[in-house]
């Protein structure tokens, strides 16, 4: 079963942890490279803050995942 990872500002990503989804807080820029870089292998769906998506955006269309980016 393919997994939902959400990576960006933790106050944005709290609500999607009690729904199952697994946190990747990233704070800062490098944090985001850190946690896209990390991605467990199973992941199937993953949600970009959009500072996230500003940091990794031009490498979610090389990775065979579904992404989407929250509203700001």
């Amino acid at each position: 079963m393919s997994g939902i990872v959400a990576i960006g500002e933790e106050l944005l990503l709290a609500g999607y942890a009690l729904a199952g989804v697994d946190v990747l807080p990233a704070e800062d820029a490098a944090a985001a490279r850190a946690a896209w870089e990390a991605l467990p292998a199973d992941t199937g769906l993953v949600l970009l803050t959009p500072s996230a998506y500003a940091e990794v955006g031009r490498d979610v269309r090389g990775r065979r995942v579904l992404w989407a980016v929250l509203p700001p």
